[in-house]
């Protein structure tokens, strides 16, 4: 709750003076049933008019003061929670962009697409419920008991005998109630997960007939939401039918004891009426305050999850800049880098350099180890052991802005935008139309770019409107509009054709003679006529040089040849 008080802070004055008009108009409203007494036992009797009237007016006064106080300091409070959670909720998301891969991977991305909806969502419902009720419930049940002893206190006794049981219910539900809302919403995270996982991949799950499969599974996800919420509303749901009972318990005694005070002389049939309309009062209070520890239950385990994101160290920040190697000549060096994600090694003693200008590929098996390079060439993650390089410095030393815009990279899961074609391979950089058209242009996508109505047309989601090939090489378009110093193609070319491939990557080389690529691939004909290629078998370096030394040396990359029956002509080196 510390991380929330802290954004609380700057709006202290706002909800102070939010407080202080709830107070004024919940005491107004206190003031009632006295009134109301004084005028059946004093005033009533006496016949006089004025008096009455003026005593009625004042009854009028209070009430439009409770109303208006009430109504107003509920916008207070409606605003406080607003701008609060604006601020937790865009802080939060710039949390989760500049997480690490490994906090990301921790967290879990549906856990942060939770933490930013539904937690959000509670904490703003308990800021505003503990501004409106938290103030005027608590004066309406202590000022009300209070009152009652100016009643009658032997009445009063008797009512006040029950405050002690509603203490122990309202701790002892709501110390359970934070845990069991805490288990609800891991349980979304992961009801969230499997929304986000099937709507990625419906065309696969309708296309294989998993469609039954799929809602049998989710339904058994939404079972155990189910019995999470059934859980934490059985146990909050308690507090209310539990304070309601022994109040009710507390009334009947004191109607029974009034009975016998008014039937004595002891007291005034006003007594009873007004110490009636108090214990109405109270009785709300003691509704507000069970619907308070409810939210508050949901609001604090919400408030925790989100605290636990904001208070993430921030890794990956940039060491203090070393010597940088003048001689090493390469613009890439792997120098026995070993990696894992936790458990065995996906990377072990990798080792190679690329020189500017040059063409690296790097082909293996699923699992080999392929994406991680990239992963460690950006500094997505550090390496466990040895040191990467880019221009002689090691990439620990770099300012993250400054590494990332040397680079263009097209991923294997890389998506586009439901937004123009221009939109989309600009990607907000500010480029200029003239190397949006040339990026297009290398990566043989204007021509069909003119087909689907030039660079304004729109794209539908996930650029369902355009096919595998042509999604890629608007991919690649926006990889290359940036003139970066290398680039980096994480099997982009799996949906081309032989010959486009093959032509892309002639103009690349062609075109774009100063800069470094690195190929990552399935397909043999997309790296080998690279300059190096770097041959992965789960997580080890099993080859290293062109394709004419590798098919001399190299097993693994003989193997992989013959099985893909590759016989590919033309390339990086086609004249």
């Amino acid at each position: 709750m510390k991380t929330l008080l802290s954004y609380l802070s700057p709006y202290k004055l706002r909800m102070a003076v939010g407080f202080c008009i709830k107070a004024a108009g919940t005491l107004a409203e206190l003031v009632l049933p006295l009134i109301m007494a004084h005028m059946i036992d004093n005033v009533a009797p006496t016949e006089d008019v004025l008096a009455l009237s003026l005593w009625g007016a004042g009854m009028l006064a209070c009430a439009a003061a409770g109303l208006f106080g009430n109504v107003i300091a509920n916008r207070m409070a409606s605003r406080v929670a607003r701008d609060t959670t604006e601020r937790l909720r865009a802080d939060l998301f710039s949390k989760t962009l500049h997480l690490s891969a490994r906090q990301t991977d921790q967290a879990t991305v549906p856990s942060l697409v939770s933490r930013l909806s539904s937690d959000t969502y509670n904490v703003h419902n308990m800021i505003g419920m503990m501004q409106r009720l938290g103030v005027r419930a608590p004066i309406l049940l202590v000022g009300g008991v209070a009152l009652t002893f100016t009643v009658d206190y032997l009445l009063a006794l008797i009512l006040l005998a029950a405050v002690p049981v509603l203490a122990v219910i309202v701790i002892l539900v709501s110390r359970r109630g934070i845990v069991l809302y805490d288990d609800l919403q891991r349980s979304v995270d992961g009801m969230v997960r499997k929304v986000r996982d099937d709507h990625t991949g419906i065309r696969v799950i309708k296309a294989l007939s998993h469609t039954e499969y799929e809602s049998a599974s989710f339904a058994a996800i939404n079972e155990t939401v189910v019995r999470n919420e059934t859980k934490a509303g059985t146990m909050m749901g308690v507090t209310n039918p539990l304070m309601n009972a022994v109040l009710n318990l507390g009334m009947a005694a004191v109607i029974f004891a009034g009975a016998f005070r008014v039937a004595s002389g002891h007291a005034m049939p006003g007594d009873i009426i007004a110490f009636t309309s108090y214990f109405t009062l109270i009785l709300n209070a003691v509704i507000s305050v069970s619907r308070i520890f409810v939210m508050y239950s949901k609001g604090g385990a919400s408030a925790k999850r989100i605290a636990d994101i904001l208070a993430l160290p921030e890794e990956l920040t940039p060491l203090p800049a070393g010597k940088t190697d003048e001689a090493d000549g390469s613009v890439l060096r792997f120098d026995r880098v070993s990696f894992s994600y936790g458990g065995a090694h996906a990377l072990e003693e990798i080792s190679f350099s690329v020189a500017k200008g040059e063409s690296l590929g790097i082909i293996g098996a699923t699992g080999s180890g392929k994406s991680t390079v990239v992963s460690l060439l950006l500094r997505f993650y550090d390496a466990d052991e040895g040191g990467v390089f880019i221009d002689g410095k090691d990439v620990r030393t770099y300012p993250r802005e400054e590494l990332r815009a040397k680079f263009g990279v097209v991923f294997q899961n890389d998506f586009l935008m439901a937004a123009s074609i221009r939109e989309n391979i600009d990607f907000e950089r500010g480029i200029a139309q003239e190397d949006i058209g040339r990026a297009a242009h290398y990566a043989k996508a204007d021509a069909f770019i003119e087909e689907h109505g030039g660079y304004e047309s729109n794209l539908t989601a996930r650029g369902a409107n355009f096919s595998g090939g042509q999604k890629q090489r608007l991919l690649i378009a926006r990889a290359l509009a940036a003139a970066p110093e290398i680039l980096i193609l994480d099997d982009s070319s799996s949906a081309l054709d032989y010959r486009t491939d093959a032509q892309l990557r002639k103009t690349l080389r062609e075109q774009l003679p100063d800069t470094t690529i690195v190929m990552i691939a399935q397909r043999i004909s997309s790296v080998r006529f690279a300059d190096k290629i770097l041959v992965l078998d789960k997580g080890k370096a099993v080859g290293f040089g062109p394709d004419e030394e590798l098919m001399r040396t190299c097993e693994v990359y003989r193997n992989i040849y013959a099985s893909q029956h590759a016989d590919d002509e033309g390339g990086f080196h086609e004249t």
